[in-house]
């Protein structure tokens, strides 16, 4: 089995390197990420200037791009065939609700979707990089579950976006089908000056969870699970559609 993995924390984030550790033993790895954090990247494409794929000492690759730039260059300029599956993270903090849509982790695992190569996004729920060995294991069982056909049910390629607790292994529990849950609006930007009085802006932290409810994958996490959401990529609102139909001549 050949794998792709790449995330949007950086080469040498400890997520990744976790994550490679876990699948080097069972698959044949490629490691291409961004030479810095590009978190929040979202799937933008660097269309302004040239991109550089360098290696690193520990093997791994590393581009001057985005998630995105990576997951694209492996796989159209750096190999001659497709891998069997793409893995992105492990992301330092959850990709849930509407947090995907800004995911460079996501993101890498979409481009990969859109070329026809199933892919799974990773992430831990907090950040800080606890029990990061622990998440990795996780993937690892669902990287060997798809391995032995245990996503035959599913459409070819899939999308899926998993979000890990940060508990040990052992009290990590099961994985839970889950759907997107939604947040607030996030904060307001944090306004500021720099060094010579100008004023600047933050971006403000995510809003508060609005729905979290059962069945979502902020609840399947606050339960100690390990959320699993199949996503897509078609965002045409279809009720609008036909209401859309109806209100033109």
């Amino acid at each position: 089995m050949r794998i792709l993995i790449s995330n949007d924390d950086g080469y040498l984030a400890p997520g990744i390197q976790a994550l490679a550790d876990a699948l080097a033993p069972i698959a044949e790895i490629v490691v291409v990420a961004p030479d810095s954090n590009r978190s929040g990247a979202s799937n933008s494409l660097t269309l302004d200037r040239p991109l550089s794929v360098h290696k690193a000492a520990n093997g791994f690759y590393f581009t001057n791009g985005t998630p995105t730039d990576c997951v694209h260059i492996a796989l159209t300029g750096m190999s001659d065939a497709l891998p069997d599956l793409v893995v992105s993270g492990i992301n330092n903090g959850q990709n849930m609700g509407d947090d995907t849509l800004y995911s460079g982790t996501v993101a890498a695992a979409t481009e990969a979707y859109l070329f026809g190569v199933p892919a799974i996004a990773f992430s831990q729920v907090n950040s800080g990089w606890a029990h990061v060995d622990d998440a990795a294991r996780v993937a690892r069982d669902i990287v060997e579950r798809f391995a032995a056909g245990g996503f035959a049910a599913l459409p070819s390629p899939f999308l899926l976006n998993v979000n890990i607790p940060n508990l040990p292994y052992e009290q990590i529990g099961p994985l839970t089908p889950a759907r997107l849950g939604r947040r607030h609006q996030a904060e307001p930007v944090i306004r500021a000056q720099d060094p010579r009085g100008r004023e600047i802006f933050w971006i403000g932290a995510p809003g508060a969870c609005l729905d979290a409810g059962e069945g979502t994958d902020f609840h399947a996490t606050s339960q100690g699970r390990v959320s699993i959401t199949p996503l897509q990529i078609d965002l045409t609102h279809k009720t609008q559609l036909d209401l859309l139909a109806g209100a033109l001549p």
